[in-house]
């Protein structure tokens, strides 16, 4: 009987159930009680020290910059953004789990940090809605983001400028005194170190600062914790040194070129015409990058406005030379035929004289006498008998044309050294 007994009790135990080992992240689940949350839970602030407010950290990093549209004064960003915080009330010992020390979760499981970029523009949103839960109830999320920010570009400089713009992430829900404040986990310059090794593309744009500044947002109920990301990026001219400037500067070469040659005035128009229409192709190009309205016209503006004007007053020197010029041969044609009448009128009566000597019989007069009065036929009087001025209708042509080669350079070099002028300005204003 004893035997009997003895053996069902063995039985008995050998068919019992183990105890269950808790190694999975469904236990964790469990154990944590999430699947059974409400969903209220998830938007209720998890703090229970009511006197301090609960801290938000944020990392930094910038992957690429996709576009600035200067019309718009917008710019499009690529960026990570990493977020931590605690929250007391979803821990759990690891040693009771299989040493299971984290466990990655829906973003809409607990409570998140509600944040909002101030300057963005577009409605696109994360897509990586996960978080990960350590055992000491600290959460970390890593959501990236592609938005487009509102920026004041300051074109002045263009295509050599320098743009700042800001990317401020706060959260209005809660104060910043009592529910929740906002610190950054890396400082500036480790924060761009990093960037600068993940940074994705190589176009126009390079990135080349970045400054962090943490404030509190006041407002009529409160003040709320903001921290702003300030980026610097600076522009690559080399396209729009090949495609704008050089040609410019090209076509105004070729202008004073032409206008400094040898041909003649009419040539000169014409070539200096053809040049203002190239010039002004560039200059629809131009305005197609640059933005319909701003503060102050952009260097690059004045420096196309400049050359405009200068091969215009080219054309204008030009003209008004070929103006004098033209107004001077009328002048010349018509002195040139009196005086050639004249010549003609006095030979007509010198040989009269000469016929009406020859058949004058040679009486009581001299032949010196006669060879005098002959010779003063001849050779006229340049000068009046009073003064040192030269005889009326007496027209010299070398003394007329002397005035066309003094006003031409007085007229090409005042251009030159204006121009000068203007090329120096305009490279301070860009070098400054």
């Amino acid at each position: 009987m004893q035997r009997v007994l003895v053996a069902i009790l063995t039985f008995s135990l050998g068919t019992g159930t183990a105890p269950k080992n808790l190694c999975t992240y469904y236990d964790i689940v469990d154990y944590l009680n999430i699947s059974s949350h409400d969903k209220l839970r998830t938007y209720i602030l998890p703090k229970t020290n009511l006197k301090e407010p609960m801290e938000v950290k944020l990392d930094f990093t910038l992957m690429a910059i996709l576009s600035v549209v200067e019309k718009l004064q917008t710019v499009s960003f690529y960026f990570v953004l990493n977020l931590e915080w605690k929250n007391p009330l979803a821990t759990w010992n690891p040693q009771d789990f299989c040493n299971i020390s984290q466990v990655i979760l829906p973003l809409d499981t607990y409570w998140s940090p509600p944040i909002f970029i101030l300057e963005r523009v577009d409605r696109q949103n994360s897509d990586m809605n996960y978080m990960v839960l350590t055992y000491n109830g600290s959460f970390n999320s890593t959501q990236p983001f592609q938005v487009t920010l509102t920026c004041s570009l300051i074109i002045l400089k263009f295509p050599f400028d320098t743009q700042t713009c800001n990317l401020s992430v706060a959260s209005y829900l809660y104060t910043a005194v009592t529910d929740l404040v906002m610190k950054t986990r890396r400082t500036a310059s480790e924060s761009m170190k990093d960037s600068q090794s993940f940074f994705l593309t190589d176009g126009e744009w390079k990135f080349t600062n970045l400054s962090i500044v943490e404030r509190t947002e006041i407002m009529d109920d409160g003040g709320f914790s903001v921290i702003t990301y300030m980026i610097s990026i600076k522009r690559r001219p080399t396209l729009y040194i090949l495609n704008l400037i050089l040609p410019t500067c090209a076509l105004y070469l070729m202008d004073m070129a032409v206008l400094f040659g040898p041909s003649s005035l009419e040539e000169k128009i014409n070539f200096q015409i053809a040049i203002i229409l190239g010039s002004s192709m560039l200059a629809v190009i131009l305005n197609n990058s640059l933005p319909t309205s701003s503060n102050k016209p952009p260097v690059i503006v004045l420096f196309f406005l400049g050359t405009f004007l200068l091969m215009i007053m080219a054309v204008l020197d030009s003209f008004f030379l070929l103006y004098q010029q033209r107004k001077s041969r009328p002048l010349d044609k018509v002195l040139r035929r009196l005086q050639r009448r004249k010549t003609t009128q006095n030979l007509f009566n010198k040989a009269d004289v000469g016929a009406e000597l020859a058949k004058t019989p040679l009486r009581n007069q001299p032949v010196t006498h006669l060879a005098k009065e002959d010779l003063q036929h001849l050779n006229p009087p340049k000068k009046a008998q009073g003064g040192g001025q030269p005889a009326k209708g007496h027209w010299r042509p070398q003394e007329q044309n002397s005035f066309m080669p003094v006003l031409e350079k007085v007229l090409l070099y005042s251009h030159f050294v204006l121009s000068l002028f203007f090329f120096t300005l305009i490279f301070v204003k860009w070098s400054s």
